[in-house]
């Protein structure tokens, strides 16, 4: 079966590849994904999947296995693109054609690889057990995430989901290879939104004003030793503030400061430190001068955590299909997010890393790089490893 698999692949590869072009030529943003919806619902349509459409964008494909079960696997891509301007020689050929939006994080190659193994199972329908659940996902790149909104429909509860998986491209990583781990693999992103509000006056007449830079200032380097100084060293955690905005010439001391950052943890506990550590230090610096504050702290996607079944068939489903030198059992996880995990804490699951990036196709760039791109290569190993878990899941 594995080599039946294999086959496939190799067979509509090109199909793949032009998919993920098109796909490529045509973006749209979060919850925008129109066009891209009709396209994947089209090529459904050609395959002759039927297809419920539970929020506005993004549709589950479903095929009915020949062998009656009550299983059911449910594999997930996101559709949606990003808002940049991309870059990039090797890509000339396929460029987006929407100014300001590409897709430089993976999601056309993730789709097209969906779609790829959609063909694939529809070949071996007869050696499928149960049903099998093709969710294209919109809105993986915003908040709240489509992972979310999809699993507050209650759609897939009501389909009794037995395992989900889901991939990502990987630059890190060559084609032909597959990264994952048991557990913690991708962290929880929150996002802060601060406002330091002084008073402002002439840079002439320092000692009239509160002058709200210096107080960012003191903010910035203060939150470098809450993680250090309050988090369990043995918990990854970190902070980054990504964005300061305030003045506007020379000599004029601004009324406010604006900051935006991230947060990134694996626990709810120490998410939750890191919130409190951060208001406190941000009241008291600006209560000392004078000044005021607010303070937003946005709960972002929960941490990707993978169950131990579906990782470990991820790992040996990879071996039986590439053999050893394909597997990589990730150390440590990343601290990168993924709305994945919202899928994780309704159903047993699994995100793996493909790898995607070779110099040759000038691949290395890293996620959101305005040159990102992927290996051709990447569809021999994601669409036979996805259709191999459906066939190969207990």
């Amino acid at each position: 079966m594995h080599a039946r698999i294999k086959e496939l692949a190799l067979k509509y590869f090109q199909e793949m590849v032009g998919t993920r072009k098109y796909l490529h030529q045509h973006p749209e943003l979060s919850y925008q994904e129109f066009e891209t919806t009709k396209y994947i619902k089209s090529r459904l349509d050609d395959l002759g999947i039927p297809y419920e459409s539970p929020l506005e964008t993004g549709c589950v494909g479903i095929i009915e296995g020949a062998k009656k079960s009550d299983r059911v696997i449910a594999l997930r891509a996101d559709i949606d693109a990003l808002p940049i301007q991309e870059e990039g020689d090797f890509k000339k050929e396929f460029y987006s054609k929407v100014e300001g939006v590409a897709h430089c994080c993976g999601h056309d190659a993730h789709t097209s690889n969906l779609l790829g193994v959609a063909t694939i199972l529809m070949e071996l329908r007869d050696e499928i057990e149960g049903r099998v659940l093709l969710v294209f996902q919109p809105g993986e790149e915003r908040l709240p995430g489509g992972g979310k909104l999809l699993c507050e429909t209650g759609y897939l509860q009501s389909q009794n989901v037995s395992a989900v998986y889901g991939l990502h491209t990987s630059p890190s990583h060559a084609p032909g290879t597959v990264a994952t781990r048991v557990g913690p693999l991708m962290a929880s992103p929150d996002e802060i939104e601060i406002e330091i509000i002084g008073k402002g006056g002439h840079a002439a007449r320092a000692h009239e004003a509160i002058d709200p830079i210096v107080l960012a200032s003191q903010f910035v380097s203060g939150v470098q030793s809450i993680i250090s100084r309050n988090v369990d060293p043995t918990e990854s955690a970190v902070i980054t503030i990504g964005k300061i905005e305030g003045g506007t010439t020379y000599n004029i001391i601004p009324e406010s400061v604006k900051m935006l950052g991230t947060v990134r943890t694996f626990s709810k506990s120490t998410k939750k430190l890191i919130e409190q550590k951060l208001e406190a230090l941000l009241k008291g610096i600006t209560e000392a001068a004078g000044g005021s504050y607010t303070f937003k702290f946005k709960q972002g996607y929960p941490a990707v955590i993978n169950s131990e079944q579906e990782a470990l068939n991820v790992l040996e489903q990879t071996n039986a299909l590439f053999g050893e030198d394909a597997v990589i059992d990730l150390e440590r996880p990343s601290m990168a997010g993924e709305d994945f995990a919202f899928y994780q804490e309704h159903f047993p699951g699994a995100f793996f890393f493909v790898g995607s990036g070779s110099e040759e196709s000038d691949s290395t760039y890293v996620w959101h790089h305005p040159k990102y791109n992927v290996d051709d290569r990447f569809f021999l190993t994601a669409a036979p490893l996805m259709a191999s878990l459906v066939l190969n899941t207990k």
